[in-house]
C-alpha cells in the first residue's frame, strides 16, 4: 500500500471516527443530557482520578520497563534471570489477580495498601513488563555496528548505550510505546474492582440510581475515547518530532 492510499485510509477512518462522535454526542444530548450535566462535578472528579492512575502508572511502568529491559538483554545470568521472570510472571497473569494478590492477599503479610496506590502500583508493575519487551526490542533492532563503533571510539558500553544505542531505540518504540499506554488508560478501569470511584465505577453508581444503562454506558466509552485517542495524537505528534531521518517511514 503506497502513500497515498495510505492518506485515504486514515482520513476515511478519521472521518468514521468524528461520525461517530457526533452521533454519540447528540444521543447523550438528546436522551440523557439532564444525568450527565446534574452529575458533571462526580464525572469531572472521576475523570481527574483515571488520569491520575494512568499518568502515575504509565511513569511507574516506564521507569520499571527500562531497568527489566535493559535486564533482559544483560551478559550477567543471573540479571537476565530476574528480569526475565519478572516478565513472564507479569505477562503471563491477569492483571485483575495481581491486583486482588496486592489489595486483598498483603493484608495476611500486614501490609494494608489503600485502593489508590493499589491500582497505581499493580498498574505499574504489569505495564514495566510490558514496556520492558518492547524496549528490548528497540535496544536489539539497532544494528550492532554501532555499539562496535561506539566502543572502538573510546566509549564504555554504558557510554555507547546511553549516548549511542539508547536514544535511537527510543525513537523507534514510540509506537509500540504507545499502545501500551493505550492499555493502561482501557485498564485503570480495573480500579473498579476494589471500589475506587473512578469513571467506571461512577458510571455503576450512576446506572443503579437512575437504570439508564443506555445513556450511561455510552458516555462513558466516549470519554475513554476521548482520552486514549488524545493520547494517540500526542504521542504521534511526539514520533514525527523525533523521527530518525532516513530511517523510519513516514507516518
Amino acid at each position: 500500500m503506497n502513500l497515498r492510499q495510505n492518506m485515504l485510509t486514515q482520513k476515511r477512518t478519521l472521518t468514521t471516527i468524528a461520525v461517530i462522535i457526533v452521533i454519540i454526542i447528540a444521543y447523550v444530548l438528546a436522551s440523557g443530557s439532564s444525568i450527565i450535566t446534574s452529575n458533571s462535578d462526580r464525572f469531572i472528579n472521576a475523570i481527574l482520578v483515571t488520569l491520575e492512575i494512568s499518568i502515575f502508572s504509565i511513569v511507574i511502568g516506564y521507569a520499571i520497563g527500562i531497568i527489566v529491559g535493559l535486564g533482559r538483554i544483560s551478559n550477567n545470568f543471573f540479571i537476565k534471570g530476574i528480569s526475565t521472570v519478572y516478565v513472564e510472571i507479569l505477562r503471563g497473569t491477569p492483571l485483575l489477580i495481581q491486583i486482588f494478590f496486592i489489595y486483598y492477599g498483603l493484608p495476611a503479610l500486614h501490609i494494608n495498601i489503600d485502593a489508590l496506590p493499589t491500582i497505581i502500583f499493580a498498574l505499574g508493575m504489569n505495564s514495566g513488563a510490558y514496556q520492558a519487551e518492547i524496549i528490548r526490542g528497540g535496544i536489539q533492532s539497532i544494528p550492532k555496528g554501532q555499539m562496535e563503533a561506539a566502543r572502538s571510539s573510546g566509549m564504555s558500553y554504558f557510554q555507547a548505550m546511553r549516548h549511542v544505542i539508547l536514544p535511537q531505540s527510543f525513537r523507534l518504540i514510540i509506537p509500540p510505546i504507545t499502545n501500551e499506554y493505550v492499555t493502561v488508560i482501557k485498564d485503570s478501569s480495573l480500579a473498579y474492582v476494589i471500589s475506587l470511584v473512578e469513571l467506571t465505577k461512577l458510571g455503576n453508581i450512576l446506572e443503579a440510581q437512575t437504570f439508564q444503562p443506555f445513556i450511561i454506558f455510552p458516555f462513558l466509552a466516549l470519554v475513554y475515547f476521548t482520552l486514549t485517542y488524545a493520547t494517540s495524537n500526542i504521542m504521534g505528534l511526539v514520533e514525527r518530532k523525533y523521527r530518525i531521518p532516513g530511517y523510519m517511514e513516514s507516518g
